[in-house]
């Protein structure tokens, strides 16, 4: 994992819940594949010093694609999510914009160990204004090797929350 990733870890203060079908995602416990073949509910406080028309923008990578032992397709980008914002004490969040990439569920081969897969949290400049070529494409190809650290400098993006879970195929035995 890159060192400007790792070294913004510790600056992230917001409390990220994410969960999938009410299974909660704890800071690396395991799904497996079918469990998260739909997209995760996100819910997250409003930072304490961020304006009250804060957005943030969601990505979901894994840093261990193909597998853990050779990850030469990393950071696989299964989701970006900008144009969140959380709805005061209501518990639940807006997404005031489109996704910039849809949702993928992670699918690792059963014959891999499991995969991390961070769920990760930015504030987003307030006049950000990306498209999906903005962010290199939906295709399937167009998805791995995505360098996430060049992303967050280039857009100005400030981590804020950090989740994150192992995947692991169906078939997969521990």
């Amino acid at each position: 994992m890159s060192n400007t990733l790792l070294s913004s870890l510790a600056e992230a203060n917001v409390n990220l819940r994410v969960s999938f079908d009410g299974k909660d995602v704890e800071l690396g416990n395991l799904f497996r594949a079918t469990e998260c073949k739909r997209s995760p509910s996100i819910l997250f406080d409003q930072e304490v010093d961020a304006p009250g028309d804060a957005t943030y923008m969601l990505l979901l990578v894994d840093p261990d694609a193909p597998t853990p032992d050779d990850p030469k397709f990393a950071f696989w980008r299964h989701w970006v999510l900008p144009g969140l914002r959380p709805l005061g004490s209501a518990d639940a969040v807006a997404q005031i914009q489109p996704a910039l990439t849809e949702y993928l569920g992670p699918g690792p081969k059963d014959d891999s160990k499991p995969h991390r897969y961070l769920l990760l949290l930015y504030r987003q400049p307030s006049n950000l204004d990306l498209t999906k070529d903005d962010v290199g494409g939906e295709e399937f190809t167009q998805r791995r090797s995505f360098d996430t650290a060049k992303f967050v400098e280039k857009y100005d993006l400030q981590l804020v929350g950090v989740n994150w879970f192992l995947g692991a195929g169906d078939g997969w035995k521990e």
